[in-house]
Order: C-alpha cells, then sequence, then structure tokens
C-alpha cells in the first residue's frame, strides 16, 4: 500500500511558459529551494534522465518513464540501486492565460512495513514532510516565472529532510 500526497499551485502564466520551465534539462538548479545541483544525465529523444543533489548532500536519480509534451510527466526518483518513489507531474490549462501546476508523489518509504505502522508514519511524517517539501518546490517555480531569476535556497524555509 502506497498513498499519495499531492500539492497543487495556481500560476498566472499560460501553460506553454510554464512547460518551457519543467521540461529544461537541469531547471532544478533555477527553481528548487533545497537544491544544490540537478545535473542531466541525458535530456533528449524521449530519455530524459538526471541527478539532484540536495543541500543536505543526499543525492538522488530521476528517470523519466511517461513524457506527455505540454502536459505533464512521470518519473521514479530514488538512491542509486535504492528503492523509488513516483513522482506525477500535471500542468492544467486555466482561463486567462493561467495554468495549474500539480505534483503528486507516491512516497516509498515505509510502504515494506505493516499496515498499521504505515498508516501512523503516512499521516504524522510523510505526509505532512512531503507536503511542506512540495509547496516549497511549487512556489520556488512561482518565484522564478514571477523574477526570472534563480530561487534563493532555503527560501520558503528549510526542510528537515533535504536543507
Amino acid at each position: 500500500m502506497i498513498l499519495p500526497v499531492s500539492c497543487n499551485i495556481d500560476l498566472d502564466f499560460d501553460k506553454a511558459k510554464v512547460w518551457a520551465i519543467i521540461s529544461k534539462p537541469e531547471n532544478l538548479n533555477l527553481t528548487h529551494p533545497f537544491c544544490k545541483s540537478n545535473i542531466s544525465l541525458s535530456w533528449v529523444n524521449g530519455n530524459h534522465r538526471d541527478s539532484l543533489e540536495y543541500l543536505n548532500g543526499v543525492k538522488l536519480y530521476r528517470d523519466f518513464y511517461k513524457w506527455d509534451e505540454g502536459n505533464g510527466y512521470e518519473l521514479k526518483i530514488g538512491k542509486k540501486n535504492g528503492r523509488e518513489s513516483i513522482v506525477k507531474w500535471k500542468l492544467i490549462d486555466k482561463a486567462n492565460s493561467r495554468s495549474s501546476l500539480t505534483i503528486t508523489v507516491l512516497p516509498n518509504i515505509y510502504s515494506n512495513k505493516n499496515k498499521i505502522i504505515y498508516l501512523i508514519a503516512y499521516f504524522f511524517v510523510i505526509k505532512p514532510g512531503i507536503s511542506k517539501y512540495l509547496k516549497s518546490v511549487l512556489n520556488g517555480y512561482k518565484w522564478y516565472l514571477v523574477n526570472e531569476s534563480p530561487v534563493p535556497r532555503n527560501h520558503f524555509g528549510s526542510h528537515k529532510w533535504f536543507s
């Protein structure tokens, strides 16, 4: 059993402009408040892979397995040869040249524990921690779109898992 954690943000930018940012190689260097470095390992012909090193030194690898041009993508993220979580990015058109960006994480952490332990961990640790993280990430994209400059690190507050 793996329960999702989802957050979204409404943006005063059209879908095409937001897509241009979220689909750009190494975009996390510009938009992610907890990113120390984001390195593209492959970004051609439907083969998208990169690495993400957080401010605290944790390094994860992202492998994009579904790419829906202009609308979003899905990826697996995890340590090299480790357990992976699934992350889904979805971009929706809204009225008046606005858009909405949603990130959903299916976290693999504690999923191998019994259901009661997993549910306790999910509601008291996993969901609050990932929600705080996703809100900061989404606000990083908004910051970058509004200011056209890289988001300052830990700009929306530090995070005990990633700062």
